[in-house]
């Protein structure tokens, strides 16, 4: 059989990959509200008819895939797991103690900036700004209610908090995502966050103690929800904050001492269900099947509580986790790298690349046309995993080009993509959060200071190098980490 010969693909041919899947995620997702993978798929068939234009076969533009999806397995791993810190943390009583502890200590004057602190601890312990926002958020927005202060402002303090988390917490899928997509190691991406994420929320405190102090609430009282709420968690759960606080630890000590992801969560995993069968007075059992598939209000011993005593509240927050409940995100993964693996192999990407570069100059240029591109990728997909593995693929070797390290991409990614979705009024972010917290996107939005602020500091270092590692650098640094 003869060879088919290769050619290069025009810059027509490079971004009409691009265009169909813009298209038709803004049509079929955001219009039609088809299936993300199913149109993914789509995508990645379209592009592979570019590839046998370009004379690509079959063959050679599956090893394209195989290749990415085989730098991104250790990333999916670390997902699968975070499925069972999740599961394994509610079963340990860790979780619901977090929580326990946290609605009790507020002031009315401190509501905001409590609700925005309360949150970003949950979801970095947690790694899931939706569980945060679906549980704890809907406790503070419901205590503002009754108290008669701004559920506006105290949503947008809950989607800030939460995405601080989100943003920041090794076991968040967004987290883990950036650095693979960018060509980063997971560690190395979150203590870099440090130099946009912490003026970021400095600035997003200031402006809630300020608005908190202008509120005329007299005192806290506390809700019937809330009240139910507690009694429900203190007698599903022994409240020990020595015990409770053991698998936090292990995750916050590995991530300080920079130990390998997948065992460190491991062990914070089984130290969770060994606290949960020998503390919690849970089953050997029930521990593999939380982990498996999550945990359950079904699991509580029986006599402990009544299952009709148990809040819809209290079991929205308890029944999630499990390697099985990360199937989805994982399936996102390997439809959209199933896309990036075509258009990569048949030198689509290379092509926009050089265009961009014949472009693009300085090096606030190249960050800011990332972060306008992952911006304009939210509005258009709203989709904060596409809005992180689409640009990250197509950015990544233009940063190794102009001699910046990766993690200014990952960090860039998430700066203006993490933080930015869940403003989005018809990203799946922005509905979630406006359905569960009972404030429409639009309310809060003016509200969710962090996420307008990473923003702007992500400018703020593309312009001044503030926070810029350079890939001389990051080479020197590793040199002084390995004696």
């Amino acid at each position: 059989m003869k060879k088919r010969e290769k050619r290069t693909p025009t810059f027509t041919e490079a971004i009409l990959p691009l265009v169909f899947l813009l298209a038709v995620l803004i049509i079929g997702k955001a219009v039609l509200g088809y299936r993300t993978e199913f149109l993914l798929a789509l995508s990645a068939a379209f592009a592979a008819i570019i590839g046998f234009r370009l004379g690509y076969t079959w063959d050679e533009m599956m090893e394209g895939v195989a290749e990415k999806i085989a730098k991104t397995w250790p990333t999916i791993m670390i997902l699968v797991v975070v499925g069972a810190i999740v599961s394994t943390w509610m079963f340990s009583g860790t979780t619901p103690l977090l929580i326990y502890y946290g609605i009790q200590i507020i002031n009315p004057k401190f509501l905001y900036i409590c609700s925005f602190i309360i949150c970003a601890i949950i979801s970095t312990c947690c790694g899931t700004s939706w569980g945060t926002m679906a549980t704890i958020g809907v406790v503070l927005v419901v205590i503002a209610d009754g108290l008669g202060v701004s559920t506006a402002i105290t949503a947008g303090a809950v989607v800030s908090g939460s995405y601080f988390g989100d943003k920041m917490s090794p076991l968040s899928d967004t987290t883990n995502l950036a650095p693979i997509a960018a060509g980063s190691n997971l560690y190395e991406h979150i203590g870099h966050m440090f130099y946009t994420t912490i003026p970021a929320a400095l600035g997003a405190c200031v402006i809630y103690l300020i608005l908190g102090f202008s509120t005329t609430a007299a005192s806290l009282t506390t809700p019937e929800t809330v009240t139910s709420m507690l009694d429900n968690l203190s007698t599903i759960f022994k409240m020990n904050v020595i015990l409770a606080l053991i698998p936090v630890a292990i995750i916050i000590y590995g991530s300080v001492t920079r130990k390998p992801t997948i065992p460190v969560m491991g062990i914070s995993a089984a130290s969770a269900m060994l606290i949960g069968i020998f503390y919690q007075g849970f089953s050997l059992k029930n521990a593999i099947s939380a982990c498996i598939g999550g945990f359950s209000t079904s699991m509580i011993p029986e006599g402990r509580i009544a299952p009709d005593s148990i809040i819809f509240e209290v079991s929205k927050l308890l029944n999630r986790g499990g390697f099985e409940s990360m199937m989805e995100t994982v399936l996102l993964i390997i439809c959209a790298f199933a896309f990036a693996g075509i258009i990569s192999k048949t030198g689509c990407l290379e092509v926009i690349l050089q265009k961009m570069l014949s472009i693009v100059k300085t090096r606030f240029q190249l960050i800011a046309s990332t972060a306008v591109s992952t911006i304009l990728m939210a509005l258009a997909t709203g989709s904060d995993f596409l809005t992180i593995l689409l640009p990250g693929e197509l950015f990544r070797d233009a940063y190794k080009e102009r001699g910046l390290a990766a993690r200014n991409l990952s960090r860039t990614l998430e700066d203006c993509g993490t933080c930015v979705v869940a403003l989005v009024p018809w990203s799946a972010a922005g509905v979630y959060a406006a359905g569960v917290l009972g404030v429409s996107t639009i309310e809060y939005l003016p509200f969710a200071f962090f996420g307008m602020f990473s923003v702007v500091m992500a400018f703020v270092c593309a312009a001044t190098g503030f926070g810029i590692m350079t890939l001389d650098q990051e080479a020197e640094k590793a040199k002084k980490a390995a004696k």
